[in-house]
């Protein structure tokens, strides 16, 4: 499996995911739409806080979920 196999935009095995910025929220945390049903709230990934990369409303971004809570990730990087 390479990085080219995200074409869906899920892949279970490694908990990565893309969706759509739905909400921003105070201390650089936001709730990102999947698959246009589910809801995650995340934080910025330190490759996304050392650029300093703006997430805005609306941007689609690459987001990993956490093993142990399904409701929370963190932003790896914008799509």
């Amino acid at each position: 499996m390479d990085a080219n196999d995200h074409e869906s935009g899920t892949n279970p095995s490694d908990g990565m995911a893309d969706g759509v910025v739905i909400e921003l929220m105070p201390s650089q945390l936001a709730k990102v739409s999947l698959d246009g049903t589910h809801q995650v709230t995340v934080h910025l990934g330190h490759p996304v806080q050392r650029n300093y990369i703006r997430v805005l409303v609306g941007d689609r971004v690459r987001v990993a979920l956490m093993p142990a809570d399904k409701t929370r990730g963190r932003i790896v990087g914008k799509l």
